[in-house]
This record gives structure tokens, C-alpha cells and sequence, in this order.
């Protein structure tokens, strides 16, 4: 795409960037909007509803007549593994959204974009009573040039019809996921109108090189001017593309350069600059620096298009087993986001685009938990939670929602083209993720390498294709679920999990230990609850296993704070994994999975496992290597009074060694102390260190906690490991229940 590229110029710092006076004007069409449904494609008479924007139909006042079929609240949970997409339980309806929108009279002769940037499913825009055009998208921006319908200095109809997910036709790249059994259409980030001269920025791309010291800036220019009619009219123009950088806090400049370039009428010209910096500031999850690139388009008229991206310098690459940041190896430590799961939610409300709500989950928790990462797993998020992401410093693995196979080669390549161009900018995407547990040929050996070379700044996913499916694969992301699966009791019984074991070796994880490429584990703990206690659909059979069919909220949650704990320090004790994300942080309440939230999301309280979570994530933890005694069966008491020998786990994720000290000691089931030991160690970096110790046991019968806290050089607070055990012969072993420190 870049033939048409011609000259590219430096300029040397301190030159001056034309005077744009603002060549680009935008309206925010952001707001409530005139509503309703109708079952036919022709509008409705009369509109009897308000709904905000961005939003879904769920929001419509007064309700959308099958609200109550999408927002159902079940009184108990039952057993169901997956959802059939087209066994529907409501009417199909088109989405109709109005607004009457006044155009300054100023702006008349300027080319005018309306931009929805997301919008599902199928998306139609009529401007005055013309016909816009139409778009599939559903993760992409939805745009059209509406300039010819627009009426200057007076009131414009602006109306958008938005259909069904089961109407989105089959070549679409919108997928399903058969765990979720609504799919709630509607316009769901910002709605934007643009004025621009006829050269126009359509998308800009801005990708960073850390060990290269430069910057690249993609842009794709759009030619309002129409194409030829008559032998011998121009077929193209000259243009120029300028572009400083400065730092987005202090607003110094620190490069800038220019290039000419020609442009084809009435189409799309890739223009690529690319820019040296001498030094900068990188960016990281723990000191997100940011830039801005100020981009001005200009051609024989002067300035016709300014457009400001934000980014930051930053590095995400692979090398062998591991990813790296920057140059240097960096561990992912975090969790799971499903938001399209987390919208049939009916707690969802306008949460999603409540930015304070949005900012205490996104990042004021995560930084509490040591994670570093997250995986935007089946389906992408309104664009302002990237740009939180940015500001805060927090990466995504960006999945897009492709679960099972769906959509013909073309539109997902011209869709994911897009993503790409759309979502390219931001540090905090730091894997492209294609596919979700399972495979496409034309996916992973066709269009993923394509698109590298539009942006060669980060890693691709491409779900279960390994390296005998792909020719480059990058990373893989296997999903070592563990505990008895509702298919699998009886065998389970046979050969059980030996929670807490760090060593276990399952026939998984023996696989990734033996590949070539890194091993991102993203989703493991088959545990779920919904945020009252009580399993969700997959995981009835596990919880009556482990409690019996009786167990109480409080029950439950103990035996999922507990199990996720220790399963969080089985999979970080291996030196071969790249990344550890628990899945899931944000789910449907009543869903087949769950999220570890307790009551009303809306108020977004932890429960015991995100308490817990503080410690099995720490950078550098002291983890206890003992098979747990409270919940697995088949396992005898230890003799009273004996000594009990055993390792500890020493992880660090840091790039440096750590030092610390640690406490070891045994709690009765009144919360007593006993056994205090205490040890001083150093944890290498980047590794794992194997401590042995030993502790006298209780000459008492009964359940005790052994627990370690690790505190490091520097740090004021312990990192906590547990195991329950059972000392003798005791009618019933009670154990004490530890209470970490809760999130703020």
C-alpha cells in the first residue's frame, strides 16, 4: 500500500509545523439519543424511547419490551456447558437511534465523517433521509463521508438502524461464544462527526522502536477529491505529511520530521515517516511515560487535516520461551476480562462506560495485586479502557471475539486489517490475539503474517495453533484446567489433582515445558462462583465434590480463595512459563463461569480470592511445596508430635536478585502460633529457588495452617503461603481461617 510513497524528508529539530488553525473540527455526538425497536427494516412512526450514547439497547427509558427476556436472575444455579446461538428466547428487533444535530454554518465547503466507533451488529446511517452506507463491523470504527447530505447552518436528521446479532451475515468476522446466550446489540463507544479539508488523516498508526531509537508513523489518507471522469484529469494530488513529538505531560517537543508524498483521488494512500529519536523515555507497566504524535496534513489549498494520537516507547517482543520488554525478559502476572459476557450481566447497567467505576477496576485494583497484565479475552472494550491502560501502565493480551469458526477470509482480513490500524497505537496492546482455543489455517499462516509487517511491534496469538499448525508461532496459551470437570468425576476420583504440589506435572504442562515458544497460561481455575456463593453452570459437580451438595456462600468462597491460591503458585513455580492470567476478573453473574466479586458489581467489592490474590502474585514470593490435606481425599493425618519436612518455593519475576527474610509457623484451628521459625534468603532473579525446611508438628489431633511470610528488602508488608494439615486420629479437624488485607 505504500506505492505511492515518494519522498521522505527530515527536517532537523526546531523547524516549525505549518499553522494549521485547526483544520480539523470535531462534533461529539456523545449523549442521549431518540430510541426504539421495530421487527421490520423500516423505522419506527414514532420514537417513544431514550437511550445514552455510547450504550446498549439495554439502556433504552422507558425499558426495550424483552428486557426481561436479555436480564434474567435465576434462583438457582443448574448445570449447562454451552449456549446454541439461535435457540432464541426473544423477538430479533432493529436498534433505531435519531438525533438532530446542527451544522454551523462555517463549516460549509469542509468534508464531513461521522464515525461510530463501535457499533453490533450491522450497522446502517441515514443522514437527512439519504442512505449513508452500511457495515458489518463490530469492533472497528463504522465510518462514512456524509458530507453531500448535510445541510450548513441548519438542524440534520441523523439516524442509525442497528440490527441483530443473528442477522450478521455469514461473512462477518463477529463470532460467538457459546457461553454466552444474549448478544446485546447497540452503539457501544463514542459517536463522533469530523470536518476536514479533502485530504484527510482515515487512520494513523504510530509504532515505536525502543532498540531502533525511532518512530514510525503509518497514516492512511483519504482523497475526498473525486476520482477522474474525462482522459487526462488528475488521478492524484500532492501532498505533505508533518509530524512532531512531543512528551504528552510537559508538551516538549523532542523530534519532528516532514514528507511529501502523492495521493490517489477518491481512495486511501498509505503514507509512512519514519522519525529518529536520540533519547527518550521507554514506557512499562511501572512507569507508563507517554508521547504524543501531531500530525498535519497539507496539500496546495494548506493545512487540511490535523489528528493527535497518544503513545508510548515500548518494546514487546518474543526470544525463545519469553516475552521481553524493552530488551529485557518480563514475567505477565494478572487476570481476565469478558466484557461481552459481562453486558447479558444484569448488574451491567452503564458500568462499562462509567470511567470512575472503570478506572477502580482497570487499574486501581490491579496495582494492589501485583498484576501487571491482562487478556481482553472474546471480545474488545470501549476504546477510552485502552487509554486508560496507557496513562496508568497496564498490558493487554487483545483477543477478538473469535471463539468458534466463523467468517470468510476477505472480511476478516479486512476487519482485522482494520483493527490493527485502529487499536495500533496504544503501549498498553501488547499481543494481537486472534483466535480463542481453536484453529484457522488462513488466520495463522496467512493473514497474521501480513499483518506483522503493518505492525511489527508486537506478538500474535492464534489460539490452539502451535508450531505444527503455524509457521511462525510466536506463543501458544494453554489452559491447564484442573479439579473435577462435570464429564470427568469418576475418573478424577481415580488420580486427583494434588492441589498445592508445585512440582505436579501433568501431560499439559510436561508439553510446554518441552516447546519452543512462549507459554502464556491465560486461563486456568476451574472454581467459579457466581458473586451470591453459589457455583455457576459449569462448576455445580466440583463444588458437591469437595463440600457436598449443602456448602454455604462462605464455604464455597473459602475453597475458591483457597484453590486459586495455591493453583496461582503451582503455575508461577515453573521457569517455563512466560505469563500467568487467572481467568476470570469480570464475567455474567449468572453465566457459565463468574468473576470473584461478591453482591452488586456496581460497588465493586472483593471477595477472599482477590484478597488473596495480593500474595500468590507478588513479584518475588516464598511459596510452601506441600500437597493440601483439608480438601484433597485419600490423604492420611501426619503422626503427632513428628517432624514434617518439606521445600519452600523462592519466585522472583524481578530482573535483580532479592533479599529478604521469612517466618514460618503453625496456626491451630483458634489461631494460635506455634513451630515460629525464622530464615534469611536471597531469590535469584528470574527463577526459582528450592528452600528446604522443617517444622515440628502439634502433639495435638487436629487441623492447623502452616503458613510462611516472606517479607523483602525494602517491602513492609508479607507475602503469605498456606497449607492446611491434619495432625492424628481427630473426630474433625477445624481449621482457622487466615483473613488477608482487603483491596482499597
Amino acid at each position: 500500500m505504500r506505492n505511492f510513497l515518494l519522498i521522505i524528508l527530515f527536517s532537523i529539530l526546531g523547524s516549525t509545523l505549518v499553522n494549521a488553525g485547526e483544520p480539523r473540527t470535531t462534533i461529539n455526538l456523545n449523549g442521549t439519543w431518540e430510541f426504539d425497536q421495530t421487527t421490520t427494516a423500516f423505522p419506527p412512526k414514532k420514537f417513544t424511547r431514550k437511550i445514552p450514547v455510547p450504550g446498549l439497547v439495554h439502556l433504552a427509558e422507558p425499558k426495550i419490551e424483552d428486557y426481561d427476556k436479555f436480564f434474567k436472575r435465576p434462583e438457582k444455579v443448574e448445570f449447562k456447558d454451552q449456549h446454541n446461538l439461535y435457540n432464541l428466547d426473544y423477538t430479533p428487533r432493529y436498534s433505531w437511534y435519531r438525533k438532530a444535530v446542527l451544522i454551523p454554518k462555517e463549516l460549509e465547503g469542509q468534508e464531513g465523517v461521522i464515525t461510530i466507533k463501535k457499533s453490533q451488529y450491522v450497522t446502517q446511517v441515514y443522514v437527512n433521509g439519504i442512505d449513508m452506507g452500511t457495515s458489518m463491523a463490530c469492533y472497528t470504527p463504522v465510518e462514512f463521508n456524509i458530507s453531500k447530505a448535510l445541510k450548513y447552518g441548519a438542524e440534520n436528521e441523523i439516524l442509525i438502524k442497528v440490527g441483530d446479532r443473528v442477522w450478521l451475515p455469514s461473512e462477518a468476522a463477529g463470532g460467538t461464544d457459546k457461553e454466552k446466550e444474549h448478544y446485546l446489540p447497540g452503539i457501544w463507544d463514542d459517536v463522533l462527526l469530523s470536518f476536514t479539508g479533502t485530504m484527510r488523516v482515515d487512520r494513523l498508526l504510530v509504532l515505536p522502536s525502543v532498540a531502533e531509537k525511532k518512530v514510525t508513523v503509518k497514516a492512511l489518507v483519504r482523497n475526498f477529491m473525486p476520482s477522474q471522469i474525462f482522459y487526462g484529469d488528475a488521478m492524484s494530488d500532492s501532498g505533505r505529511m508533518e509530524v512532531a513529538i512531543l512528551e504528552k505531560s510537559s508538551g516538549k517537543e523532542v523530534a519532528r520530521s516532514s514528507g511529501q508524498f502523492l495521493s490517489k483521488r477518491d481512495n486511501n494512500t498509505e503514507v509512512e515517516l519514519n522519525i529518529p529519536l536520540s533519547s527518550f523515555t521507554a514506557w512499562t507497566p511501572e512507569k507508563p511515560f507517554l508521547y504524543s504524535a501531531r500530525v498535519i496534513l497539507t496539500n496546495k489549498k494548506g493545512a487540511s487535516d490535523l489528528i493527535t494520537k497518544i503513545f508510548g516507547m515500548r518494546d514487546f517482543t518474543r526470544q525463545g520461551k519469553f516475552f521481553y520488554l524493552n530488551g529485557s525478559q518480563y514475567i505477565l502476572r494478572g487476570t481476565n476480562v469478558t466484557l461481552q459476557r459481562f453486558f447479558e450481566d444484569p448488574d451491567c447497567s452503564n458500568l462499562v462506560w462509567d470511567k470512575n467505576w472503570v478506572k477502580k477496576f482497570l487499574i486501581d485494583y490491579p496495582k494492589q495485586l501485583n498484576w501487571n497484565a491482562m487478556r481482553i479475552c472474546v471480545g474488545i472494550v470501549p476504546d477510552f479502557w485502552y487509554d486508560l491502560a496507557d496513562e496508568y501502565g497496564l498490558m493487554f493480551q487483545n483477543e477478538w471475539l473469535y471463539w468458534q469458526n466463523h467468517g470468510w477470509d476477505e472480511q476478516i482480513r479486512k476487519e482485522y486489517t482494520d483493527w490493527v490500524w485502529s487499536d495500533g497505537s496504544h503501549p498498553s496492546i501488547a499481543i494481537w490475539d486472534a483466535i480463542n482455543e481453536n484453529w484457522d489455517n488462513y488466520i495463522g499462516n496467512v493473514l497474521i503474517p501480513g499483518l506483522k509487517k503493518l505492525d511489527p511491534t508486537r506478538v500474535w496469538d492464534a489460539g490452539y495453533m502451535t508450531s505444527d499448525k503455524m509457521g511462525n508461532d510466536e506463543m501458544d496459551e494453554p489452559h491447564p484446567y484442573q479439579g473435577p470437570m462435570p464429564w470427568s468425576i469418576k475418573e478424577f476420583d481415580k488420580n486427583p489433582y494434588p492441589l498445592g504440589n508445585l512440582d505436579f506435572r501433568p501431560e499439559l504442562i510436561q508439553k510446554l515445558e518441552h516447546a519452543g515458544t512462549a507459554q502464556l497460561v491465560n486461563e486456568y481455575g476451574w472454581i467459579w462462583l457466581w458473586r451470591n456463593g453459589t457455583p455457576s453452570k459449569l462448576t455445580v459437580e466440583l463444588y458437591k465434590y469437595y463440600l457436598g451438595g449443602n456448602s454455604t456462600p462462605q464455604q464455597n468462597r473459602e475453597l475458591q480463595a483457597y484453590w486459586l491460591q495455591l493453583e496461582t503458585e503451582w503455575l508461577r513455580c515453573n521457569t517455563n512459563i512466560a505469563g500467568v492470567l487467572a481467568f476470570c476478573y469480570l464475567a455474567n453473574n449468572y453465566g457459565y463461569t463468574g468473576d470473584w466479586f461478591i453482591d452488586n458489581i456496581k460497588d465493586l467489592k472483593p471477595g477472599p480470592t482477590l484478597n488473596w490474590f495480593q500474595h500468590c502474585f507478588a513479584p518475588a514470593a516464598l511459596f510452601i511445596n506441600l500437597t493440601d490435606e483439608r480438601y484433597t481425599k485419600h490423604l492420611s493425618p501426619h503422626e503427632p508430635g513428628s517432624s514434617l519436612l518439606f521445600n519452600l518455593a523462592g519466585v522472583n519475576n524481578n530482573n535483580q536478585a532479592v533479599k529478604g527474610s521469612a517466618v514460618i509457623y503453625l496456626l491451630d484451628a483458634q489461631g494460635k502460633k506455634s513451630s515460629v521459625k525464622q530464615i534469611t534468603i536471597s531469590l535469584p532473579a528470574l527463577n526459582r529457588v528450592n528452600i528446604p525446611a522443617e517444622i515440628k508438628l502439634p502433639e495435638q489431633a487436629g487441623g492447623y495452617v502452616l503458613v510462611t511470610e516472606f517479607t523483602a528488602e525494602g517491602k513492609s508488608k508479607p507475602v503469605i503461603s498456606r497449607r492446611y494439615l491434619k495432625v492424628g486420629a481427630a473426630a474433625n479437624y477445624s481449621f482457622y481461617e487466615m483473613k488477608p488485607e482487603e483491596l482499597k
